[in-house]
């Protein structure tokens, strides 16, 4: 089936991801990365921060921003138009690919504006894309298990039908291995899958395996801990199948399968590799060790291991360049990560809520 949709092909985008505050009154348990205001490891960039490295991402190559964050209390109504506008104005070629539904929500809420009159606002500033995150299981039973202050899985729907409509795509994201069963894996792609039906706006779908080690979901005996190898083979084994005609690429989540891992699920349905990320917050705080950056060198010579194709490509899935032999390959660019004292946390501490 994934060879019938999309070949022997396997992507990767170069880009960096940027979590520009862990500020946020949200309270998920599935989550180590957010802080209450006055935690010591608090931390929000500024504009002139979140530019500079989006900035040094273009100059490594990079050619999407990946921009999420917390939602603090205080945050101005137009803070997500304003950052997206400073990028755009600082990098017009740079593809932004921000602002979950979560937030996309968040920002109605502060501006007082119809959703589809905020969404056109921020497009029209160039919002290039939207990650499907915030899904988590779009069920609310187990949503409110989860995070009982997160929106409804309608809203969610709500928000993504609305950004396919204006012609924004989105991701499309499940994040298993906690409280859920595989019924409920089944029930979120066929969802997922209707949607993409009506409205054919998802680029990709990307399982994501929870990650329980500094998460108060886990620590007070709430959830499993996480998937074992076999479930993670077969969750993208079965979104291959359930997808198939619908959504053709799924993407693996490096960060928290590990490369050898991630290897195994691209030769059990999925066909991209993700991205480059340079940085990473949410997953490692969590408790994910895989480390925060996979040069595109890297990507390739994993990708020949399996004797499959490496090809880079944009947001969308328009190949950048395909690759041939190793020796055809341009030299490598590593990123000279210059990041913020803040956000160097050797250790992320529960709570702070």
């Amino acid at each position: 089936m994934r060879r019938d949709a999309v070949g022997e092909t396997i992507t990767y985008v170069v880009n960096r991801n940027i979590n520009f505050t862990n500020v946020c009154f949200v309270g998920c348990s599935f989550c180590g990365f957010g802080r209450g205001p006055q935690a010591a490891d608090a931390y929000s960039l500024s504009f002139e921060e979140v530019i500079r490295r989006a900035r040094e991402a273009w100059d490594c190559g990079a050619s999407e921003v990946c921009i999420q964050g917390g939602l603090p209390r205080d945050l101005d109504g137009y803070f997500y138009r304003d950052l997206l506008r400073a990028i755009k104005r600082s990098l017009p070629a740079m593809h932004v690919h921000a602002f979950s539904p979560m937030e996309i929500d968040y920002g109605v809420l502060k501006t007082g504006l119809p959703l589809r009159d905020y969404l056109k606002m921020m497009k029209d500033e160039g919002l290039g894309s939207i990650p499907g995150t915030a899904a988590e299981i779009l069920d609310d039973l187990i949503r409110r298990q989860l995070s009982p202050n997160k929106l409804p899985v309608a809203r969610w729907v709500e928000i993504i039908t609305a950004a396919h409509e204006l012609s924004i795509p989105t991701t499309s994201t499940m994040m298993y291995g906690h409280v859920e069963e595989p019924a409920d894996w089944v029930r979120h792609l066929l969802l997922l899958r209707s949607i993409q039906k009506r409205t054919g706006g998802f680029t990709e779908f990307v399982p994501l395996g929870f990650i329980h080690q500094n998460t108060r979901l886990y620590k007070h005996g709430g959830a499993r801990p996480g998937a074992l190898r076999d479930e993670h083979l077969r969750v993208h084994a079965l979104s291959r199948v359930l997808l198939h005609g619908a959504i053709r690429n799924v993407q693996v989540s490096w960060v928290k399968l590990g490369i050898e891992t991630s290897l195994a699920c691209l030769q059990a349905g999925a066909n991209d590799f993700g991205g480059t990320l340079m940085e990473e917050n949410i997953s490692k705080a969590a408790g994910a060790t895989y480390g925060e950056y996979v040069s595109p060198e890297e990507f390739r010579a994993n990708i020949r291991s399996i004797s499959r194709v490496p090809a880079e490509r944009s947001t969308t899935y328009k190949v950048r360049r395909t690759f041939g032999r190793r020796e055809d390959d341009p030299p490598s660019v590593s990123p000279p990560l210059r990041l913020a004292r803040t956000e160097t946390h050797a250790v992320y501490t529960e709570g702070a809520y």
